[in-house]
């Protein structure tokens, strides 16, 4: 048993008996057979026994660097370390997974461009300042991955920063380990296996946040065990005490994971303050002086930091940047280059031309464009629109007439008006009528409504309500002004209120926020204010003059925050990588960080070492489960110093291991592996006390034994390190083997490519495997994604939107071109095409996906195929296109039964009498080969991919019935059979070929008369967000084809028809 202090000594006497144990420790010890620990001390009071929690004076001495064999030790770690995360580093030379993010967050901070991130800023500004050491100026956009990198980016230099910081955490835990109890020899060999440890490795050697959070981490855990070993109030006390503060600070600094961490050092303060409390030998004005201390410097430090960070953040981002939609019209205000107004006219009256801004989403100005509801009303559009535009303009009007006096009239609380958008003359409006999107019953269409010249309905009248407590103080709060006046419009025939929530329209609406009246719903959604207004009638001298007032360091924190946590909680899309919390423990599956040159960069942590730390989490709460179960029962709990310091340690390391895992599961945005790594450090380090207790107290009983358990250890890290080796293609992206790939899928869920790499590694030394990859060079392998920001999430949902160029208008105009005379569609129809064309995309299967869909297996990641014409004509396939402009323009062909028609024959006597006087190589000899290529192309028949449904299929289809298992119909050209003729229904207007019985003038009237209509055109192209999804690998669920009726000036094709590029202009049918 341990020695405790039994008899009944005063607090003084037992501190006394603290201070001789203390005394009592050899002089010279080794590294291996150290014993860091000291026995407790236990005093009886009055009442009750307590511990004495004033450290020993010996195990501080002893939880010290002994001398210069434990240097040496330290110094081997850092070597291997440094050659472990720094080897090859250079490699990749392109951009790897998160690098898009936060080397282009780098480049922003140098340029000052404000942007907006989930993150707090300091992991990011300290990349930026090593990229602006290293020399970078911006130059390079870290636009996606494998873009390689050029000679201007410092991109060896910015990873070596968290390589280093990577070398750091790995002497952090050795030294954590020794202040917590832990011999030397067990301390180095747990550090190791952190060494070694393959997802540690990897997040090492590129610029991501996970290695400087994984420091700071360390460094806090460092700090608090540090802190906890010095005597109270002596100068190494406050020391460590601050030193926590700042890691602290630091770790929330970088990523939110870090109030994780702070939330792990309260509790644990909480714990130590209960036997602080309980230790009679402590006055209670000591007892005060903890609780301030550690509440001052351990809360106080870390946001004072964190405040500090965002303020050098605020300051070095003062462009506007991409980053900037997601703000207030006040925050943007303050940035330079800022497109906000200022020094706008306060006075709001009628005949104000004004934009209307809502207040609780980001959605932005009340719009309308020319552009209608498919359904509902079929009125013109009402949206938000987060840019400035025109289309944002609308003029106030008396509700009772159009006529004004030349007096300015100003806008007061109560007053009934018309809004007027000023592009299309037509009213703001509203009805009984459902909402186009939301389907609450008590939200209602808000359209815009009437023609230039309409003088109005009823329906068109809205009551200005002031919002009192949102507005400025004063005149602002009776009278409508701009900025400083918040205010509600309610309808006036039905009472409801102009709404905006976060609801967005489909495609017809351009992804833009929906606009209803509401009579219920929260109230803050029903707030708005005017931002820009010009009055002709105001007198200028008499007007007064507003801006956005000057937002404070607070009021820009408040808000970042809040959009910080929106688009954080916003992250919900599926992404191809992310995993489950209860995976990560387990470590079912890993990471695709980069794929290119049949190499692979690929996040997995080293399996035996991860379910070691693992098990040693379950073995532990195992082990306390039936220590209180043995408690209960009234067996003593034991006070040897082995097992109460592995009891104390263990514990706290498992709480931090739950505190920094079991709060993602109640996260639902995408969560990712790498999320794990603060858990399995503290996993880490508990089974460093697992090897601990049990080398240096359970086998510590038999020579044999203790052999026993160093040889299991050493068997351990033996196997751990082997993993590392095995596995280190993974990390480094070196070539591999295909049979190596596969023998290492211990795991069927270890989703790397094996696929990707040679057979044989000799074929990795092949010339074209040995250049440098240049950015024109196409990877054969599909690059992984990154984890989704702000600016990759939302930048595509706010793209300006400029009136010139608006879709709405190119809809209009499309509208307006579609009734034009006939001559004028056959002049189109005989346009030769140009590469000026737009491209056609082609969704027919082809090679492997045919053959699979022959046999009627699924196509997974189809993307479609673009053709476009060289100058010879011939065409040319491009994959991936980027597609600009609305996929409605575009055109891509009907996926359905078709045969081109058969091209005119060339005279091939004639042909060749004129070859034969040409000599081989002369221009008219090339032109003739070109031409013989070209006929060549045009004469190859594809096989015919009949798609379309017909019979009870079809007739389901016109129900809206869902066909199911539905299989294309693929077969070989044949000529006598594809030939179309007047008996063909998918060409009901085409002359047969094939020779026809003679019939009298009454038989071809009856057989005109007869003469088969039209067949519907069955339409199963995608389309929108359809096409879209297509275009990035997606699968299209639920699709449904549109049924139409035949349309002979729409469905005629000509030679300028994207579907058919070298056709000369003929009637087609619906079918073709």
């Amino acid at each position: 048993m341990a020695k405790s202090s039994s008899n009944t000594a005063k607090p003084k006497a037992a501190a006394a008996a603290a201070a001789a144990a203390s005394k009592k420790h050899p002089k010279h010890e080794s590294v291996c057979s150290v014993d860091p620990l000291v026995d407790p001390v236990f005093a009886k009071g009055e009442l009750r026994e307590y511990l004495v929690t004033e450290p020993s004076l010996a195990a501080l001495k002893k939880r010290q660097l002994l001398g210069a064999k434990e240097y040496w030790m330290l110094s081997s770690l850092l070597i291997i370390s440094l050659y472990v995360r720094l080897y090859n580093l250079s490699y990749p030379n392109s951009v790897v997974f998160d690098e898009v993010h936060f080397g282009g967050f780098a480049r922003k901070y140098i340029l000052g461009r404000f942007f907006m991130d989930v993150h707090p800023p300091l992991a990011k500004m300290l990349f930026a300042a090593v990229a602006a050491i290293g020399g970078f100026r911006g130059d390079f956009e870290f636009k996606s991955i494998g873009d390689v990198y050029p000679d201007s980016t410092p991109y060896v230099f910015m990873r070596q920063f968290p390589a280093l910081l990577g070398v750091g955490t790995i002497i952090f835990c050795y030294l954590t380990l020794r202040q917590s109890g832990v011999r030397p020899i067990i301390a180095y060999v747990t550090s190791f296996l952190l060494l070694i440890e393959n997802s540690n490795v990897t997040i090492s050697r590129y610029i991501l946040l996970d290695s400087p959070l994984m420091f700071f981490i360390a460094a806090s855990i460092y700090s608090w065990k540090k802190f906890e070993n010095q005597i109270p109030f002596t100068f190494g006390w406050y020391r460590g005490l601050v030193a926590t503060g700042i890691a602290l600070g630091l770790a929330f600094s970088a990523k939110w994971v870090g109030l994780f961490t702070i939330a792990w050092v309260g509790i644990l303060c909480v714990y130590q303050m209960w036997f602080i409390v309980g230790d009679l030998t402590i006055s209670p004005k000591k007892v005060w002086g903890h609780f301030f201390a550690r509440g001052t410097i351990l809360l106080g430090v870390p946001i004072a930091l964190y405040v500090f960070f965002f303020a050098i953040h605020f300051s070095v981002l003062s462009n506007v940047g991409d980053g900037a939609a997601f703000m207030s019209s006040a925050f943007k205000a303050g940035l330079a280059g800022t497109k906000i107004p200022s020094n706008i006219t306060a006075n709001v009256g009628l005949g104000s031309i004004v934009t209307l801004r809502h207040i609780e989403t980001n959605g932005g100005y009340l719009h309308s464009h020319d552009s209608f509801y498919p359904a509902g009303s079929k009125q013109q559009q009402i949206t938000l629109y987060p840019h400035i535009d025109s289309n944002n303009r609308w003029f106030i009007e008396p509700y009772n007439g159009t006529i004004y006096n030349e007096t300015f009239v100003p806008l007061v609380d109560g007053m009934k008006i018309r809004l007027k958008h000023v592009k299309t003359h037509k009213r703001l409006h509203s009805h009984d009528e459902k909402a186009p999107v939301s389907e609450r019953d008590w939200q209602k269409e808000a359209s815009c409504y009437g023609y230039q010249g309409f003088e109005g309905d009823p329906n068109d009248d809205f009551i200005v309500q002031i919002v009192d407590h949102r507005s400025a103080p004063g005149e602002a709060q009776h009278k409508v002004r701009a900025i400083e006046t918040v205010f509600r419009l309610k309808h006036a025939m039905t009472g409801n209120y102009l709404f905006s929530s976060e609801v967005k329209l489909p495609e017809w609406g351009y992804g833009q926020q929906e606009v209803t009246t509401a009579s219920s719903g929260k109230r803050r959604f029903t707030h708005w204010y005017i931002e820009e207004n010009e009055n002709e009638w105001l007198d200028p001298k008499e007007a007064d003059i507003v801006n956005y007032p000057v937002l404070s360091l607070w009021d820009k924190l408040v808000e970042s925050h809040a959009r910080m946590w929106k688009i954080n909680q916003g992250l919900t899309e599926h992404h191809h990588w992310q995993s489950n919390p209860y995976e990560w423990p387990l470590l079912l599956r890993g990471i695709n960080y980069w794929a290119r040159e049949h190499k692979q960069v690929y996040f997995l942590g080293n399996a035996v070492t991860w379910w070691a730390a693992t098990a040693s989490i379950v073995t532990f709460g195992i082990y306390v489960v039936v220590s209180i179960f043995r408690w209960q029962l009234g067996q003593p709990i034991t006070k040897e110093k082995h097992v109460l310091n592995f009891t104390t340690q263990t514990f706290s390391y498992v709480l931090g291991w739950g505190l920094h895992y079991l709060p993602f599961f109640i996260m639902g945005r995408q969560l990712f592996l790498h999320h794990y790594l603060p858990a399995l450090y503290f996993g880490i380090l508990s089974l460093g006390h697992f090897f601990e207790i049990f080398t240096g107290y359970i086998a510590s009983r038999s020579k044999t034994l203790q052999n026993a358990a160093i040889s299991l250890v050493a068997l351990f890290t033996l196997l751990s390190l082997v993993f590392y080796f095995n596995y280190s293609s993974l990390i480094y992206g070196t070539p591999w083997t295909k049979d190596a790939c596969l023998r290492s899928k211990f795991v069927d869920s270890w989703d790397y490519d094996c696929n990707a790499f040679y057979t044989n590694l000799s074929e990795y030394n092949s010339p074209q495997e040995t250049e440098v990859v240049s950015s024109a060079k196409v990877s054969a392998l599909k690059s992984p994604e990154p984890e989704p920001t702000p600016s990759t999430a939302e930048k595509e949902k706010r793209k300006e939107h400029d009136p010139a160029k608006d879709a709405t208008t190119t809809k209009k105009k499309a509208k307006k071109s579609g009734k034009k005379d006939k001559k004028s569609s056959k002049r189109n129809l005989d346009k030769k095409p140009s590469k000026k064309d737009s491209p056609i995309i082609d969704f027919v299967p082809k090679g492997e996906d045919l053959e699979r869909l022959k046999r009627g297996e699924k196509i997974e990641n189809f993307k479609p195929v673009v053709r476009n014409l060289n100058e010879d004509g011939i065409e040319v396939e491009e994959e991936s296109p980027e597609i600009i402009g609305e996929p409605e323009q575009l055109a891509p062909p009907l996926a359905v039964d078709f045969e081109p028609e058969t091209p005119p024959q060339v005279d091939a006597v004639a042909e060749e009498a004129k070859g034969a006087t040409q000599p081989e190589g002369s221009p008219a000899a090339v032109d003739k080969k070109k031409k013989a290529k070209r006929e060549e192309v045009k004469n190859k028949r594809p096989p015919v991919i009949d798609f379309v449904p017909r019979g009870e299929d079809l007739e389901r289809l016109k129900r809206g019935e869902k066909i199911q298992n539905q299989k294309p119909i693929i077969r070989d050209f044949d000529e006598e059979k594809d030939v179309a003729g007047d008996d063909d229904p998918r060409f009901p207007n085409k002359k047969s070929k094939r020779a026809e019985p003679t019939t009298t003038p009454k038989e071809v009237k009856v057989k005109k008369d007869a003469k088969k209509k039209r067949p519907p055109v069955i339409d199963f192209v995608p389309r929108g967000e359809d096409l879209e999804r297509l275009k990035r690998g997606e699968k299209i669920q639920n699709q449904k084809p549109i049924i139409r009726d035949f349309d002979e000036e729409k469905d005629v094709a000509g030679e300028n028809d994207p579907r058919f590029p070298n056709k000369k202009s003929k009637k087609r049918g619906a079918f073709f």
